[in-house]
């Protein structure tokens, strides 16, 4: 692109309603250059044609155009049929201001109308048009208001990119194809029989937070992330579609506000249900830890018994300390014996790489998740067959993690969602029943929680597919 100015006077200029072939601009460059004096704008007046990529092979054609625009685009059509697609245009600014642009004919709309795309930056495309130049002198002078109006104008673009999810959700992920976000979703809960009316949505959160503060308090080593309301359409009938509230007007939102199921009728004359459950998003103090358990011909027994918490959590109960069980080798033993001392459970996350942790609370209240006793048939199978055995484990302390991480029995496989201070501790509040964090100045004296694991609570069961109806046995754990 190059500009240089003419000595010519006004006297040869010539009179300002004759008739030229000016440039439209059609696509903006990539950087807006455009708007400085280097690129060729709108309204400025084409001079001069050179096509051909050789200096022998150079054919000009100079202004005035036979036919204007038309004639134009004759040259631009006979050049692209001989594959002369290189070409050089040359404009009049103002008097005596000249500019230049190296491009390449392409065709646009049609074989039969061609523009010009920018060598230097191929986004930057110009197209011809037929005005007299006293409309070309005023585009010219009306740049700055120009410019401004296209600042205006100019919209930010968005679009979709490709993403290897596969290959991320493979290597970017501590347990591949499987997240560290853990969350609970509890359903409002019915409030009769019929479940054609259910609490309120403070009643569902309350009963989110009352979870989260009895596990805590049970010594499940788990903190508060996050809590949202969730939306599930449903459909409804009868006395349930009579009693939800509907919204027909803005003034009826207001009455949403705190109910758990509301109600529309569609386009087809249905009744559609929204409910509005309760996602309680929380996360392990210390992180996941993973345990291989290794096995050998002459394992009788794997040497550690689980059990279930109230609240569906996992755990390790009891583990026998000998020398030659699989327990001890892979020193879930000594693991155990740290969450005994600081009174935490050992709750167990994940087995072979699949989660095992409570995910949803029905609307009659009933917890969704695993049974012990399919866990322990599916761990004696693992002994049988030799296969070694992959836990994962809540921490209470993010040192567990940092001094575990030479050791060949420990392996760091993840990290909570939200890095924790290390100063924060669970404690009992001296007012209250619920479990707050410590301040960083509390003194380590400070009361601990402490659970019983005899009590009721933390009891031995089988959980259906189907009904989720637990049968409680005597025996507090299931040995493997």
């Amino acid at each position: 692109m190059t500009m240089d100015k003419a000595s010519q006077t006004s006297s040869d200029s010539p009179t300002r309603d004759t008739k030229v072939v000016s440039i439209e601009c059609l696509k903006g460059s990539s950087k807006a250059d455009e708007w400085t004096g280097d690129m060729l704008q709108t309204g400025d007046i084409v001079q001069e044609l050179r096509l051909g990529s050789s200096i022998n092979s150079i054919i000009r054609f100079k202004s005035p155009f036979k036919n204007g625009k038309s004639g134009v685009q004759k040259i631009l059509n006979d050049a692209f049929k001989k594959k002369e697609t290189s070409i050089v245009v040359r404009v009049r600014r103002g008097i005596d201001e000249f500019s230049e642009m190296q491009a390449c004919i392409v065709p646009n709309d049609g074989k039969k109308n061609f523009v010009l795309r920018s060598i230097i930056d191929p986004n930057y495309v110009v197209g011809f048009l037929d005005r007299n130049e006293a409309e070309c002198f005023d585009l010219q002078a009306s740049r700055t208001t120009r410019m401004v109006n296209a600042l205006t104008r100019t919209r930010l673009q968005d679009g979709y990119v490709s993403y290897p999810w596969e290959r991320r959700m493979q290597e970017m992920l501590p347990v591949p194809n499987s997240s560290n976000f853990l969350s609970i979703l509890l359903l409002p809960k019915a409030s009769d029989r019929v479940a054609s009316r259910y609490n309120d949505l403070e009643d569902t959160l309350a009963r989110a937070n009352a979870w989260l503060n009895a596990g805590q308090a049970s010594g499940v080593p788990i903190v508060f992330m996050n809590i949202q309301t969730e939306s599930l359409l449903t459909k409804i009938s009868g006395e349930t579609a009579s009693s939800t509230v509907n919204a027909g007007s803005l003034s009826d939102l207001s009455n949403l506000a705190n109910a758990s199921l509301y109600g529309f009728e569609d386009y087809h004359g249905i009744d559609i249900g929204v409910v509005r459950a309760v996602r309680l998003w929380y996360a392990p103090i210390g992180g996941e830890f993973s345990i291989e358990i290794k096995l050998k011909e002459d394992d009788a027994k794997l040497g550690f018994a689980i059990s279930r918490t109230e609240e569906g959590f996992i755990f390790i109960s009891s583990v026998i300390n000998q020398e030659n069980v699989p327990a001890t080798r892979s020193g879930l033993c000594n693991l155990y014996k740290l969450a005994t001392d600081t009174s935490r459970l050992l709750v167990v996350s994940r087995v072979s790489n699949q989660k095992v942790l409570p995910w949803m609370v029905s609307s009659t209240g009933a917890i969704r998740c695993y049974d012990t006793v399919s866990l322990s048939q599916k761990l004696s199978l693992h002994r049988h067959t030799k296969v070694p055995i992959l836990l994962h484990v809540f921490l209470w302390e993010s040192a567990l993690a940092s001094s575990s991480g030479g050791s060949n029995r420990f392996r760091t496989v993840s990290s909570p969602v939200i890095q924790l201070p290390s100063e924060v501790q669970m404690a009992h509040h001296p007012n209250e029943s619920h479990v707050l964090p410590l301040p960083p100045d509390a003194s380590d004296s400070s009361d601990q929680i402490t659970s019983d694991l005899s009590q009721s609570r933390l009891q031995r069961d089988t959980a259906g597919e189907a009904s989720f109806r637990f049968h409680d046995f005597s025996l507090s754990s299931n040995w493997v």
